[in-house]
């Protein structure tokens, strides 16, 4: 059985708050184009033994709303990574068990198995 810790709610409150903005940062993503910078598309060379050919269509860039909202992003995200990293109840936790409170403190939101 993994062994448990006693997290502080803040601790679990800013986990979950970096698991839920790199979710959402993720999924913003997806809908941007290929490039932040106005770039024209290509196409590569047949590749031997196969009939793949990888292809980008051109990428207008990021408009500046875009530019904005991943600037926010990622300053969450590296404040939530701050907070995660650097909260005092690491300095709680011995030595040897740092890595696997680190571990269990990413699936603590999970629900208990049965």
């Amino acid at each position: 059985m993994p062994k448990s810790f006693p997290f502080p709610q803040d601790l679990l409150d800013a986990q979950v708050a970096l698991d839920e903005t790199r979710a959402a940062c993720e999924e913003y993503a997806k809908g941007l184009p290929w490039s932040a910078e106005p770039m024209p598309g290509w196409e590569s060379d047949k590749q031997l033994h196969s009939t793949y050919i990888s292809t980008k269509p051109d990428s207008p860039g990021y408009t500046e709303d875009q530019h904005a909202e991943v600037a926010r992003f990622r300053a969450r995200l590296l404040e939530l990574s701050v907070a995660v990293s650097t909260h005092p109840f690491w300095g709680t936790v011995d030595h040897g068990d740092v890595v696997a409170a680190r571990m269990a403190l990413k699936h603590a939101h999970e629900p208990a198995e049965a």
